[in-house]
């Protein structure tokens, strides 16, 4: 009997060490993917602040129009990674969530009217991405006090006709703050 245990006991112990590796993995992978998340956050937020203090929120909005694209791409040629951002209520066409986005996004809002705070939710997996495995990470972007001033409920008539003019599609307005604005959105490569 002690055999049979022990023959099992050999057979397991590779298969749980590839758990805990794969396990490490998804950590390590997580980890940079959230620093690579805020990094690329707190670069936008800092640009929009100095955009809001030159010249107010109609300032800020081509931040966001034309500095976030290249923040991340830059960002993102950096770290060797995708970095961009999506959201439920859209700004940008091309920042449309692809399925397994909005499934995270949807699972985010849960969460939060679930109670947890949206500074914290996030998600990582590895998954098929055109035929590819690759790592993909989301974070939420809770709704801060700079946001409010282009995607509030309160928004300046000024500030809206500059939104309607860059943006026609735009229904990204009405968040109040800590709502989900939307997340950033990781991918890896192995």
């Amino acid at each position: 009997m002690r055999r049979i245990a022990l023959a099992l006991a050999l057979v397991a112990l590779p298969f749980s060490a590839g758990i805990a590796l794969a396990q490490q993995d998804v950590k390590e992978r997580s980890d940079a993917a959230r620093a690579a998340a805020l990094d690329f956050g707190m670069t936008l937020v800092g640009e929009l602040q100095k955009a809001m203090a030159a010249g107010g929120p109609i300032n800020a909005i081509g931040v966001c129009n034309v500095e976030a694209p290249k923040i991340a791409t830059a960002k993102a040629t950096e770290k060797k990674m995708t970095i961009a951002r999506t959201s439920l209520k859209l700004r940008q066409a091309n920042n449309k969530p692809d399925a397994w986005e909005l499934a995270r996004l949807q699972s985010f809002e849960q969460r939060k009217a679930a109670g947890e705070n949206p500074m914290n939710i996030e998600f990582g997996e590895y998954t098929d991405m055109g035929g590819k495995r690759v790592f993909r990470f989301m974070k939420a972007i809770a709704t801060g006090e700079v946001c409010l001033n282009c995607h509030g409920s309160d928004v300046r008539p000024e500030v809206l006709a500059k939104i309607k003019e860059l943006y026609p599609q735009d229904v990204a307005t009405g968040f109040k703050m800590g709502d989900l604005r939307g997340a950033f959105t990781i991918v890896q490569t192995p």
